[in-house]
């Protein structure tokens, strides 16, 4: 069990099923963190340029608060929903979503990682 700054963790209900087919519209792909800046209208925000391969995208997160050093990210490959709308915060365009683990529980996030190199642009599931 983890432990949290309010005690021991206890996890959240586990969400309605859902259908193979539903799941299987949600394109989660493997990027490399190429760079990492900030986004100076914002206290939490910070771009990173990912790259998938055959192209990068603009991602924005909200970590400045969650890690002394955001720019520590870069060079790795983390998971990313890829073929969500993209989203306009703080005057910018995100064109993915980094999957992350622990911020809906209020546990301090970690990136979602492959556990070995792959080619950017792999697909999960």
């Amino acid at each position: 069990m983890s432990m949290t700054e309010a005690g021991m963790f206890h996890p959240a209900p586990i969400k309605p099923t859902m259908s193979y087919e539903t799941l299987a519209q949600i394109d989660v792909r493997v990027g490399t963190i190429a760079k990492v800046e900030d986004v100076e209208k914002s206290d939490k925000l910070v771009r990173l340029i990912v790259d998938f391969g055959d192209h990068q995208r603009n991602v924005l997160v909200g970590m400045k608060k969650e890690r002394d050093n955001p720019a520590e990210i870069e060079g790795l490959q983390a998971l990313f929903v890829v073929n969500l709308e993209p989203r306009k915060m703080m005057g910018e365009v995100s064109e993915a979503m980094m999957f992350d683990i622990g911020y809906a529980d209020k546990v301090v996030p970690v990136l979602a990682v492959p556990e070995r190199s792959v080619p950017n642009g792999t697909r999960a599931g």
